[in-house]
């Protein structure tokens, strides 16, 4: 298939609905490769803590951005957006169709539309830096809403590492914090984006089960061997859910050896449920603005051929207009 005839698929909704086995399908039913939009999945080592499917349950199904970032680098759309386009036209170009998947919105948009991302200036985020760290991520943000109400209202008041950003970016573009869900955005590929989701009860007890499995599953240990290879000192990795609670447990019991206590593991358990079902939360409010998504029930006996049926639709129209 030419390239401009090779649709480009995205599986895009919450953490917890079946997105990753849903692209596996498609890949192999449509001859294509998975490409990585879930932030986290880019680091390595982090594996159980992020449901990272194993090599030997991809199906022989290519994963590309997946393992590419070590646990002490910070996460940056900008370069994530130039790798996951490069990764998505070479794919095109040999008639394999990149199935993009993942729950973090602005990492799908910045690869399926056209979207910009300002440089950076490190002593300007250097200075921003040093006023988070004494003043606190609170003060930032009322300087934020005061500058650009609506970037505030999209930033939550904790998350500093946001807050630093877009600061920089008004002060180095003179114009309000753009890196978010456009009102209109304008697509860069005729591509086809299916929204997996499921009925909030049955996916509240999805999580809840998912969490249990990754502390069966070793997240603790994991933790700890990340430690060793710097997690504290990444910006972006140690805050990844789970981890953050694991490390929050090991700072309270002293030390990164302790042996945690059934209640400490307890506490772990239901701060990263809860954290999980807000993350949600805020992925279905940012998925659901994207009229373009065409939503399908992650339970549904037929999810398959439903989500066939609209990558079909999409070549078709892209055939009938060559």
């Amino acid at each position: 298939m030419a390239p401009e005839l090779t649709p480009l698929v995205a599986v895009v909704g919450p953490t917890a609905t079946g997105k990753s086995d849903l692209a596996l399908d498609l890949a192999l039913r449509c001859g294509g490769e998975v490409v990585n939009a879930d932030a986290m999945q880019l680091y390595r080592g982090l594996d159980v803590g992020t449901a990272k499917l194993p090599v030997g349950e991809r199906r022989g199904v290519p994963h590309h951005q997946l393992d590419v970032l070590d646990v002490t680098e910070a996460a940056s759309v900008a370069a994530y957006q130039r790798h996951a386009r490069a990764d998505v036209e070479a794919l095109r170009a040999a008639g394999r169709t990149p199935v993009l998947v993942g729950g973090s919105g602005l990492y799908v948009q910045a690869v399926v539309d056209e979207l910009e991302f300002p440089g950076t200036d490190p002593e300007l985020r250097a200075q921003l830096q040093t006023e988070l760290d004494t003043l606190g991520a609170a003060a930032l943000h009322r300087r934020l809403a005061e500058r650009d109400p609506a970037a505030a209202a999209d930033v939550l008041p904790s998350n500093g590492r946001r807050i630093v950003r877009a600061l920089e970016v008004i002060a180095l573009t003179g114009k309000p914090f753009r890196a978010r869900m456009p009102a209109a955005a304008v697509p860069r590929y005729d591509a086809v984006l299916i929204g997996v989701d499921r009925d909030t009860g049955v996916l509240d007890e999805r999580i809840a089960v998912r969490v249990d499995a990754m502390l069966a599953g070793g997240m603790v240990a994991e933790t700890r061997a990340l430690l060793r290879r710097g997690l504290r000192d990444g910006p972006t990795a140690s805050r990844a859910l789970g981890y953050s609670q694991v490390l929050d447990a090991l700072d309270e019991a002293g030390s990164d050896d302790a042996e945690l206590t059934a209640a400490a593991l307890e506490r772990v358990r239901s701060e990263t449920v809860r954290a999980t079902r807000r993350f949600v939360r805020r992925q279905r409010s940012w998925f659901r603005r994207d009229k373009r998504i065409r939503w399908l029930d992650g339970a549904d006996p037929d999810l398959l051929e439903r989500a066939l049926d609209a990558v079909h639709a999409v070549g078709s129209r892209g055939a009938a207009r060559s």
